[in-house]
């Protein structure tokens, strides 16, 4: 029976670190901030960067909500993000995206001072982790990395497919298993016979953004799958594809009339030793992640890992 490798739990754990440190780095009066910057009216982005300012509350950093109008230029937003950047009290600076379609998103995102860049996007933190350097990496690589290392799975020797080559999460995921000394491959839509590459993967990380995609043929058995993939199924087509004869899932289904399905079918996770669940895995771990980035930031701006030893996670 497979071991299912629970999100909520990890999370939890990582939390209670990060506010156990916000207590420590008290002493030294040091309090970590994030700037979260809401632009406009998107109920789904304001229900997610309230619920990142509640948690910086509940671990005891310091947060403050810019919501800037749908109205807002790039010039504006670049002033803001000048001001944040030269903030004290402002470790990590929180861009929720999407952004207004007048917004350039990639201007303003490398605006971002590297220091202050919790979400782990700039292509400096990105340089950085490539050559295993202190950096902020993306928080779902990071989280994937901590799955892993707190269930006790060995990465190290392991050879690991990571299926997907997004700057978010495929390729930093990629580097962050590499740097823990697995041997590494990266997959994508063009890569020819990938179910031959995929079976050879004690650790899988499926990252490709479809429904469903890592099919059980694809599995090797044994391994431990990863599934980051978020999609969500609204017909009953692809309901039947997936869920057929899962009462629980198909209740939900009525009820709301869609469920969220991974990159993996459920069918594959049978064939693994553990397994990230979707909802329930590894994106349960982004915000705890945000607030560990955050804290990590506050750390570094003030050379607080010269004498750790700490190095890329």
């Amino acid at each position: 029976m497979p071991r299912i490798l629970d999100g909520a739990a990890i999370a939890a754990q990582i939390k209670k670190e990060v506010a156990e440190e916000v207590k420590h780095l008290a002493q030294s009066g040091v309090r970590p901030g994030l700037a979260a910057v809401l632009v406009g009216h998107v109920p789904a982005s304001e229900i997610y960067v309230r619920s990142k300012v509640q948690t910086c509350a509940e671990l005891g950093l310091y947060s403050d909500l810019i919501t800037p109008p749908d109205s807002v230029t790039t010039e504006e937003m670049l002033d803001l993000v000048s001001a944040l950047n030269s903030r004290d009290d402002i470790d990590g600076i929180l861009i929720q995206l999407p952004l207004p379609k007048q917004v350039d998103a990639k201007v303003l995102l490398d605006a971002v001072s590297p220091a202050k860049d919790v979400d782990g996007f700039h292509p400096i933190n990105a340089g950085r982790l490539q050559a295993g350097r202190p950096a902020l990496a993306p928080c779902t690589p990071a989280g994937v990395i901590e799955v892993l290392r707190r269930n006790s799975i060995p990465i190290s020797g392991q050879n690991a497919v990571v299926v997907g080559r997004s700057d978010i999460v495929g390729k930093p995921a990629a580097m962050l298993l590499l740097h823990q000394n697995a041997t590494v491959t990266i997959c994508h839509s063009k890569t020819r016979d990938l179910g031959a590459l995929t079976r050879q993967a004690d650790i899988l990380v499926a990252a490709i953004g479809r429904p469903g995609f890592i099919t059980p043929e694809m599995v090797k058995p044994g391994s431990t799958i990863i599934d980051v993939g978020i999609n969500r199924i609204e017909t009953r087509e692809d309901f039947d594809r997936f869920f057929k004869g899962n009462e629980k899932r198909e209740a939900a289904f009525l009820k709301r009339g869609s469920v969220i399905v991974g990159d993996v079918h459920p069918a594959a996770f049978e064939l693994s030793s553990a397994y990230t669940p979707v909802p329930g895995g590894v994106g349960l771990l982004t915000i705890a992640m945000l607030m560990s980035n955050t804290v990590r930031a506050a750390r570094m701006r003030r050379g607080l890992l010269e004498n750790s030893g700490e190095t890329v996670s």
